[in-house]
């Protein structure tokens, strides 16, 4: 059965044959415009079984990079758990082919989306005599040609959210971009849950397969722990970035190990055929699979999934999951970047803010608190000089990301600046005399205006514009009063503010054109007299 086939309409279809045939399920689906899907049918026939249903949960996930055998090893585990506790020879025939979660090998990707081992394990703890069932999650490889950032972040962090184990597979050793990669993957998870006096997620096991330098630290969970406290480990000439990746980790798990893996050898590596059977496979990875199996899943290494505290049934697994889903396929969280998104982003902005604040130092030389007043039309100038200036100090700038990523925020520098200037015109007009008294002199003009007109069509009996003209009257003294006011005491700007904007409206609409034409035709008959008068 292909990854493709799981979950699919014949499924859900009959949705008890689940249980009875154990297979994996795909209960998370990748959909091709990179969005997820709950398959919350089979989820439910699963969690919400007889048997699984108010019993605690023990969730373990294998979770890492695409074509790292996570598949591979969760086959085992299956076979681990189908045998009866105590039996040594769990690994079975060595001959027979391994079966399970699907798996094969090659370049390709196999499994997308999180996979669900349909037939829960029910085993009963030594140290409470309590019923628990185990699930097994596999989940889709990160960092593969089809993925995005997102893609890998939200099947990881959700993974971590939903399990109480967490074997994060990796190959040959800890890197440090696998450790910055946790510590995206694992803060885009808890960005989406609820803020606790509990760390977010329970235990994390750094599983490094073909371990090469077993003379350094021995294969197996002991020479893991060595190796990973020499990976962890905290110093003072450690870069900050460092020290603060390796804080994060340990503030977000209760619990963190780690076990090296022998290769399994040339023919499960090479051989197009492999079929995963024991014959096959090298001694050392035999062995350690010995003990890797127990270390997780005998039943007093058991680790019953929690949240804030407390203990998560099957049932409340499933509102959880619900949940979560709903929240990773809405716009509540931030998109996460990779690494040359974030750094080329860093350096954009770094030069942005560079450009706009020599903009800013120029234009308040020019024109700040303490400058004179300055004609528009020469702020004008001085103004598309300085932006200019800015704008090529941004473009000489060596940033990452590529011209088109750039253009994006030199777009957004040349508005920041624009949204500058009107801050520095509105700075100059507030120091021309003329301006600051232009309210006062139009609500002053509306008065002489509306008593001139009040008078003259009150002699000549007209009645209604006389009262109009009064009305004019009095509400032009009411607000040169207000303003007035609110000029001497501070309070009320706002008010004050719409004051300013209507007596400017009059002023451009109304008094600036009437008096321009005053002045002309005055200047006009001026001319026509002295013309007159000499002729």
């Amino acid at each position: 059965m292909s990854v493709q086939d799981l979950g699919s309409s014949d499924d859900t279809s009959d949705n008890s044959d689940i249980m009875e045939n154990a297979r994996p399920i795909q209960i998370v689906a990748a959909k091709s415009d990179h969005t997820f899907e709950l398959n919350i049918e089979c989820l439910e026939t699963i969690l919400l079984s007889d048997n699984v249903r108010d019993k605690k949960v023990v969730v373990l996930s294998v979770a890492g990079a695409f074509r790292k055998g996570k598949s591979f090893l969760l086959d085992f585990l299956i076979r681990f758990l189908n045998v009866a506790e105590g039996v040594e020879e769990w690994l079975g025939d060595e001959n027979e082919p391994l079966s399970g979660f699907s798996w094969r090998g090659g370049a390709e990707r196999e499994t997308t989306g999180i996979l669900l081992w349909s037939k829960p394990f029910m085993i009963t703890l030594p140290s409470t005599g309590e019923e628990v069932a185990v699930l097994l999650m596999d989940t889709q490889g990160a960092f593969d040609n089809h993925s995005t950032v997102k893609d890998c972040a939200t099947v990881f962090a959700l993974s971590t959210m939903i399990t109480s184990v967490q074997v994060f597979n990796l190959s040959q050793m800890i890197q440090e971009t696998d450790l910055q990669h946790l510590q995206l993957f694992t803060e885009y998870g808890r960005l989406a849950m609820e803020d606790s006096e509990y760390k977010p997620f329970q235990s994390l096991m750094f599983l490094v397969r073909d371990w090469s330098y077993p003379y350094e630290h021995s294969y197996g969970h002991e020479g893991g722990l060595e190796y990973l406290e020499k990976v962890l480990k905290l110093t003072d000439s450690q870069h900050e970035q460092l020290q603060l990746v390796r804080k994060h980790i340990h503030t977000y798990f209760d619990r963190i190990s780690c076990f090296l893996m022998p290769h399994p050898g040339l023919k499960a590596a090479t051989e197009k055929h492999f079929d995963g059977r024991l014959a096959d496979i090298d001694g050392d990875f035999k062995m350690q699979l010995q003990d890797l199996a127990p270390l997780l899943l005998h039943s007093s290494k058991l680790v019953v999934k929690t949240i804030n505290g407390n203990s998560v049934t099957g049932k409340d697994l499933l509102e959880y999951f619900k949940v979560y889903m709903k929240i990773y396929q809405g716009e509540e969280l931030p998109e996460p970047k990779s690494m040359l998104e974030a750094t080329a982003e860093g350096n954009n902005v770094t030069a942005l803010g560079t450009a706009k604040d020599f903009y800013k130092r120029e234009m308040v030389e020019l024109c700040g608190g303490n400058a004179p007043y300055i004609a528009e039309s020469q702020l004008e100038r001085y103004h598309q000089e300085n932006k200019e200036n800015a704008i090529d100090k941004f473009r000489s700038t060596k940033k990452m990301g590529g011209s088109s990523f750039s253009q994006i925020y030199e777009d957004r520098l040349s508005k920041e600046i624009e949204e500058e200037y009107e801050e520095f015109v509105s700075l100059n007009n507030s120091k021309n005399i003329f301006y600051a008294a232009r309210t006062p002199a139009v609500l002053f003009a509306l008065i002489v205006i509306s008593y001139l007109v009040s008078y003259v069509v009150g002699f000549l009996g007209v009645t209604i514009i006389s009262s109009l003209a009064n009305y004019g009257l009095g509400i032009s003294i009411i607000l040169l009063i207000l303003w007035s006011y609110v000029r001497y005491s501070g309070e009320y700007r706002d008010f004050g503010s719409k004051i300013d904007s209507i007596a400017e409206l009059i002023w451009d609409k109304v008094l600036s054109p009437v008096s321009a034409r005053v002045m002309n035709r005055g200047v006009q008959h001026a001319t026509k007299l002295a013309l007159k008068k000499n002729q």
